[in-house]
């Protein structure tokens, strides 16, 4: 439990399961794709355990419905292509920002956190989708699952955040929602608060290691001050 406000300087943030639930979208996606090649489509709690490491990741998921099957290659690359055509279709049709989001967000700006997204999510559809939401001007930064060489839950992403905002690993916060963004802040050695509504992958965020849980975005304003 967190005793007093942590000192922070910027504030990272994920995107599906975080900022957005996108789980609708991605499973209609993931089920026209897997319709297309004729097989059966999947239920929307399988798909939303499959996100979170990224687009090849997911549809192999989705193509061997195992957390880490690998189909046969020339099915992959079918599929993956697939998949892109169909969410680039259906990105905004169901996706919303989750309650408190948007206050959160500018309770942030507003107490003088600079903002980054941090996803592994490909970029050909976070930008669009950010800006879809009305979100892409509230962060400085946006960093998805290929705009560097390693993404989450390599420290990678949030290493080149803290040298972008000119600070120690240790004043950079991360809030996301799953192992995936404990483990990557772990590495990175930031501090991280987990939210409990999102796509964990199985694991509850309360049994991961993290600084705090918080209900909702807005929470995380009361437990850091801003340092310069």
């Amino acid at each position: 439990m967190i005793k007093s406000p942590l000192p922070i300087k910027a504030v990272v943030i994920d995107l599906d399961g975080t900022l957005l639930d996108t789980a609708g979208d991605i499973a209609e996606a993931a089920n026209r794709m897997l319709g297309d090649l004729g097989r059966e489509p999947q239920n929307l709690d399988d798909i939303k355990a499959y996100i979170g490491n990224g687009v090849s990741r997911l549809v192999k998921r989705a193509l061997t419905g195992t957390m880490d099957g690998e189909p046969e290659a020339a099915l992959f690359e079918q599929g993956l292509a697939l998949f892109r055509k169909h969410y680039a279709d259906t990105l905004t049709n169901s996706s919303r920002p989750y309650a408190g989001v948007t206050e959160g967000l500018a309770a942030l700006r507003q107490a003088g956190f600079p903002l980054a997204c941090i996803t592994n999510k490909a970029q050909a559809f976070t930008l669009p989708l950010l800006e879809a939401m009305g979100m892409k001007d509230y962060f400085e930064l946006v960093l998805s699952g290929d705009s560097l060489p390693k993404k989450k839950p390599d420290p990678l992403p949030l290493q080149y955040a803290a040298l972008f905002f000119d600070a120690k690993p240790e004043e950079l916060l991360l809030i996301g929602d799953s192992l995936n963004d404990s483990k990557a802040a772990r590495a990175a050695g930031c501090h991280v608060f987990l939210l409990p509504y999102g796509y964990n992958g199985g694991v509850d965020v309360r049994e991961q290691d993290c600084d705090a849980v918080i209900e909702s975005l807005t929470d995380a304003v009361k437990l850091i001050r801003k340092v310069s």
